[in-house]
């Protein structure tokens, strides 16, 4: 027979923060994915490719950006990808230089909004914690995990394996029979960094050099503090 009151006792200890917090990193992922692709295309598209474009990639709509597992890993495990914006290196003028500085503008951006958001961060920490209700804490919480995934996804996607960014920054400096070969295999790179983000090879380097850069760029927050105390208190 099933005990109505077992269950309760099961369901009541359970750690709800864990997946509260999951899914309060649900809109700070998709922000900064979408912001991401689309920086991706609109440099793409200032280059002389159209392609994202034409496919309806440059917008804020994030379901254009999508890739639901990639979603789920930046989640669950604070490094994802989004669905890759298309783009054709042959409309470019310099193809391989001109793919470099496209592969370059997501990550840049994430840099960016990262200082951005820690800015803000820092700004309404103190009205937050005055304020002392659940809904401020959750605000400053989201805030947060914005500018961590941020600098998360900058640094997962800088490393030189296909079909990441840092790959074909890498392989723009090679010849272009050896760029050519090399991303024959790009299809292989996800398989390849799943295993090692999961056995931790490379998930426990990642976190730590996550950890490095935001921790160095926490100092916009503090900013943001400063003038937060100097314009209200």
């Amino acid at each position: 027979m099933f005990n109505t009151s077992s269950f309760s006792d099961v369901i009541g200890n359970l750690n709800w923060s864990v997946l509260t917090d999951m899914l309060l990193a649900v809109i700070p992922a998709l922000i900064c994915i979408t912001l991401h692709e689309l920086s991706h295309g609109f440099v793409a598209y200032k280059l002389g490719d159209n392609t994202a474009k034409n496919m309806g990639r440059l917008t804020l709509n994030p379901i254009k950006h999508i890739d639901i597992f990639g979603l789920i890993m930046m989640v669950v495990f604070k490094f994802g990808w989004a669905k890759p914006v298309p783009v054709n290196m042959r409309n470019f003028k310099n193809p391989k230089r001109d793919m470099a500085i496209t592969a370059l503008a997501g990550p840049l951006s994430n840099v960016l909004i990262c200082c951005v958001v820690l800015f803000i961060y820092g700004l309404v920490y103190l009205p937050c914690n005055l304020a002392g209700t659940e809904f401020a804490g959750s605000l400053l919480y989201a805030v947060y995990i914005t500018a961590y995934l941020s600098i998360a996804l900058a640094i997962f996607n800088i490393i030189p394996i296909p079909p990441l960014d840092g790959s074909k920054v890498l392989f723009s400096l090679m010849s272009d029979e050896g760029y050519m070969k090399l991303m024959r295999y790009e299809r292989y790179g996800m398989l390849l960094l799943l295993a090692l983000i999961v056995t931790d090879v490379l998930g426990n380097p990642l976190y730590a050099a996550t950890e490095f850069v935001f921790d160095k760029l926490f100092i916009f927050a503090e900013w943001g503090s400063a003038l937060s105390v100097s314009l209200f208190y």
